[in-house]
């Protein structure tokens, strides 16, 4: 038995909640299902009040994907939210 903690945290995002990546890094908000095998991720940039935002189109069948240079391992995305494990 390890006494190192886990690098990887699990989150569970409904549509429209939001998770910041990690410090120095993006947020990103679960936009959903675009249809049956796409979901979408939003990126959001924002320095102050400023910020921008675009959208991140995957498969449901890919399970790792990487976001502003930071890993994410999908567990499942279906149409009301998203479980995924990300690097910290």
């Amino acid at each position: 038995m390890s006494m190192m903690p886990d690098a990887w945290k699990t989150e569970t995002l409904p549509v429209g909640g939001s998770f910041h990546l990690r410090t120095g890094k993006d947020w990103i908000v679960y936009g959903g299902l675009v249809n049956e095998d796409t979901y979408s991720i939003v990126q959001l940039k924002a320095r102050g009040y400023q910020g921008y935002a675009w959208n991140l189109y995957f498969p449901r069948r890919t399970q790792d994907i990487t976001v502003d240079g930071v890993p994410l391992s999908v567990i499942r995305a279906d149409a009301g939210a998203i479980e995924f494990r990300a690097a910290r």
